[in-house]
């Protein structure tokens, strides 16, 4: 349980209680006052009905509120279904995929390709889904051009395991323009991603 939805449920509690207090006649309140204060003034029943006005009104407005922090609650966590569409949704992006690399290329960045997995979830979540609490964590034993990640949403009990493989693709490779124009012979390498994902821990 979340701090809202604690805060929400705390938000009810308190506004039964004003409700209750509404309800105590004003014969106890009296007799409540007498023992406690015996030389006050006797309270008129108008008091005694902006009282209660008060309270059922703060009450109502406890209540909307609750309700309201609960859709925030609920918008701000994944589902299991949410999660499961969202990361085949990515994995069919991501697959074959081209991107190019840097002329001084020293290997595949699996953390920075970590945020690129994590906002296509995002971005295929669909309408009802958060546009944040996707996690995709790269596994400890990644090496070279494969890499597999762990990817988990928040409010969600599903677990997925996504495997990355990148693959040199000379056909995307890009050759920088020359200083005088034309071709250079700089070449910018091309790579072509094999992605694929199954529910469960890597």
């Amino acid at each position: 349980m979340d701090a809202l939805t604690k805060l929400n449920i705390l938000g009810l509690a308190l506004s039964a209680v004003l409700l209750a207090m509404a309800c105590i006649k004003a014969d106890r309140v009296r007799a409540w006052r007498t023992r406690f204060h015996p030389s006050g003034e006797e309270l008129p029943d108008g008091a005694f009905v902006v009282g209660r006005v008060t309270l059922v009104a703060a009450a109502c407005a406890g209540v909307f509120l609750a309700v309201q922090g609960f859709a925030v609650s609920d918008d701000a966590e994944w589902s299991d279904d949410e999660l499961t569409s969202a990361v085949e949704g990515a994995t069919a992006a991501l697959d074959g995929s081209i991107e190019l690399g840097d002329i001084y290329d020293t290997g595949f960045d699996d953390d920075g390709y970590a945020t690129t997995i994590e906002s296509e979830i995002v971005e295929h979540g669909g309408g009802d889904a958060p546009q944040f609490g996707a996690y995709a964590s790269p596994s400890g034993t990644n090496k070279g051009d494969e890499a597999t990640y762990q990817v988990t949403a928040s409010g969600a009990s599903a677990t997925f395991c996504m495997h990355v493989t990148r693959m040199r693709s000379k056909e995307n490779d890009w050759n920088a323009p020359g200083i005088a124009g034309g071709e250079g012979t700089a070449v910018v390498p091309g790579y072509r991603y094999a992605v694929t994902s199954r529910k469960g821990e890597c």
